[in-house]
C-alpha cells in the first residue's frame, strides 16, 4: 500500500490542487487527511475537492475542523484565527456534518510499517503540541494511551515537516499543504511499504496562486492571507519560538 498524507490544508485550494495533481498522489492507494482542512479562504471548494476523492480518502479531525463546527452552529468559540469565523459561515450543512463526524485518529496497517496511527496533533488530543525537538518525556506523555503495537505515528498541527525516532517509534509530520512554515510550496509525505517515508514538497507558481485566491475567494483579507502564507513568510525558527512553550518546556 502507498499512502499520501496531506495535513493542514486550511482552505488553500491552489496548494491543494497542486498536490492532488502529483502523479504519486493520483496513484496512491490511500490519501490520509490529518486535519485542519477547511479553515481558510476557500473552505467550501476545498472540502468539495477532498470529498471528490471518494473512498481513497481517510479523514482525521483537526482542532480547526472542530472549531469550525462550533462556530457554524453556535456562533461562538475562542478561536484566535481571524479567518475561522468567516470560513465557518460559508460551509454548507452537509460539510458541517462531515467535519463533525471525523474521528480523532485512524489506523492503517501497511506492509513494511505495521499499524500506523494517523492523528492531527497527538493520539489523545487534537490541539496539544509536540515538536521535532520536544523532550523525550513529553513524547512519552502524549503517547501514554497508544497501543504498543503501533510503531509509527503520523501527525500534523504545527505546519513543520520532520521525521524522528522516539524510543523506537517513528514519528512523521508531513508539514502543511496550505500554510507552511519554513519555505513556500505544499508540504506532504508519502508512505510506501517498499521505500519507507518520503517527505515531499510540491512547488507551484506562488504569484499565480496568490492572484487566484484573491480573485476566487470572498474572504475580505484573501490577498493578505495569500501573501503571508503562500509565500511562507514565517520561518520554521519563528514557528518554533511560538510553539515551543506550548509543549511544556521550561527553557
Amino acid at each position: 500500500m502507498r499512502v499520501a498524507v496531506l495535513s493542514d490544508i486550511h482552505g488553500v485550494l491552489p496548494a491543494l490542487d497542486a498536490v492532488l495533481a502529483e502523479p504519486d498522489v493520483r496513484s496512491a492507494d490511500r490519501i490520509v487527511l490529518t486535519g485542519d482542512l477547511a479553515a481558510g479562504p476557500q473552505p467550501v471548494e476545498t472540502l468539495d475537492a477532498l470529498t471528490a476523492l471518494g473512498d481513497r480518502a481517510v479523514w482525521v479531525r483537526g482542532n480547526a475542523d472542530r472549531e469550525l463546527v462550533t462556530l457554524h452552529r453556535d456562533g461562538q468559540a475562542s478561536v484566535p484565527d481571524p479567518v475561522a469565523p468567516w470560513a465557518a459561515a460559508q460551509l454548507r450543512p452537509d460539510q458541517v456534518d462531515l467535519l463533525d463526524s471525523l474521528p480523532l485518529s485512524a489506523v492503517l496497517d501497511i506492509d513494511g510499517f505495521g499499524p500506523i496511527l494517523f492523528c492531527h496533533a497527538t493520539p489523545r488530543d487534537d490541539e496539544e503540541v509536540v515538536l521535532v525537538d520536544s523532550r523525550l518525556d513529553r513524547w512519552t506523555e502524549v503517547f501514554a494511551t497508544l497501543d504498543a503495537s503501533v510503531s509509527t505515528v503520523v501527525c500534523g498541527h504545527t505546519h513543520m515537516s520532520f521525521v524522528r525516532l522516539v524510543d523506537r517509534r517513528l514519528v512523521v509530520n508531513p508539514g502543511s499543504v496550505g500554510m507552511p512554515y519554513g519555505g513556500p510550496g505544499a508540504h506532504w509525505a508519502m508512505l510506501d511499504g517498499d521505500r519507507g517515508v518520503t517527505m515531499r514538497r510540491t512547488r507551484f507558481d506562488v504569484d499565480a496562486a496568490c492572484a487566484r485566491m484573491s480573485e476566487e475567494s470572498a474572504y475580505p483579507k484573501a490577498r493578505e492571507f495569500a501573501e503571508y502564507f503562500l509565500r511562507s513568510k514565517a520561518s520554521d525558527t519563528d514557528a518554533l519560538r511560538v510553539f515551543g512553550p506550548r509543549d511544556g518546556r521550561t527553557t
